[in-house]
């Protein structure tokens, strides 16, 4: 029995989730729409009429996933969980992030920077200024009320935290003996619990 053809948007999802992964792995810039039509197995004419240029695929793919990201922090941060509750939470929604959208969270990290030339992507910096807003607003929030060492450099351990979270997309695969949960939970206890064990030197 024949398979049922795609539908447009199928083929249009399908196309572009082949392109994230290209991007991801060779770069935005190396990446042209011959690679992209050749690995979706049609015409490089054929893709324009799914999207109108390569950067409208970066665009595409780069927005919804930002704006899945933003909008999973916010409800973290609406539930009113206290600091050191929020932060937890927000690196799990970080590695949660990484396992399901692998290819879009390497494409941010290692193409932002090419990318913000562009007045088209200009909310790429706009999203940095406000992840960073959050993730220092909860450091000192945890600062003050007591609950983080009263002596930290907030912008050091932010730029630490913020590093080390989402360097996890150029090693980390679903399927492996972690979880993405897993994963963070040990992520926290190295960060708020430290690696030595209580009452050694």
């Amino acid at each position: 029995m024949p398979r049922p053809k795609k539908t447009d948007s199928e083929r249009r999802a399908e196309v572009l989730r082949i392109a994230a992964e290209l991007f991801a792995d060779r770069g935005v810039k190396q990446t042209t729409v011959r690679d992209i039509a050749d690995a979706a197995n049609i015409l490089s004419g054929s893709l324009y009429h799914h999207f109108e240029s390569k950067e409208s695929m970066v665009d595409e793919i780069l927005t919804r996933f930002l704006d899945e990201l933003w909008g999973r922090y916010q409800s973290i941060t609406e539930a009113d969980l206290g600091p050191r509750n929020t932060l937890e939470a927000i690196v799990v929604a970080s590695f949660e992030a990484i396992d399901k959208h692998r290819a879009e969270v390497a494409i941010f990290q290692n193409d932002s920077k090419h990318l913000s030339r562009f007045e088209r992507f200009g909310y790429l910096e706009e999203r940095n200024v406000e992840f960073r807003k959050l993730w220092v607003g909860l450091l000192e929030d945890g600062i003050a009320d007591g609950v983080f060492r009263g002596d930290l450099d907030v912008d050091l351990v932010y730029r630490f935290v913020r590093d080390t979270v989402w360097v996890a997309a150029h090693w980390y695969r679903p399927g492996g003996p972690l979880s993405a949960r897993e994963v963070a939970e040990q992520y926290l206890g190295i960060l708020l619990d430290g690696i030595s064990r209580r009452g050694d030197g």
